[in-house]
């Protein structure tokens, strides 16, 4: 079972994604940058992330972990309270709750200001959020709190769109 899984995760990652994201960091953020792909593989959607420039913390046990959604919304502008208001709320068509929207994603832990991960999903397909937004947030998303697991300000925001 795992080299089979290896063997697909390896073989999807050597195609072009079907759609991605280049996220950028708002203007407090300016070093925020990076690609987030989705891959379609028999099984689901693969999503890749490569984010570098998060915010370090000082403290070690500081701020490391940063929560990561796909928005409905279509659009990286917003205004003085929240320079990305318009990439709208977390994309959850079936109205469930949070942390089960089909944009809830897994946080980014990073390591020297970068994260990197990939992971499979079936809660939505690559067709359905063309055009939605991939927003990066200050915190750490609690995995509970309706309906956006008090994740914090959104500091950086990519549009999906096909490759």
């Amino acid at each position: 079972m795992f080299k089979d899984f290896k063997s697909v995760f390896i073989n999807v990652l050597q195609r072009r994604p079907f759609a991605v994201a280049y996220v950028k960091g708002s203007e407090k953020y300016p070093a925020l940058m990076g690609t987030v792909s989705f891959h379609q593989s028999m099984s689901g959607v693969l999503v890749v992330a490569d984010i570098c420039g998060l915010p370090q913390s000082e403290d070690e046990c500081g701020r490391h972990i940063f929560a990561m959604h796909i928005h409905e919304g279509g659009e990286c502008s917003g205004n003085d309270k929240d320079v990305f208001e318009n990439a709208g709320q977390h994309y959850n068509p079936k109205k469930c709750r949070h942390p089960q929207h089909a944009g809830d994603l897994p946080p980014l832990f990073s390591a020297n200001s970068c994260a990197w991960y990939a992971f499979l999903t079936d809660r939505f397909k690559i067709k359905d959020i063309i055009g939605k937004t991939v927003i990066v947030h200050e915190g750490v998303d609690d995995f509970s709190t309706d309906p956006s697991g008090m994740a914090g300000a959104k500091i950086a925001c990519g549009v999906i769109k096909k490759y």
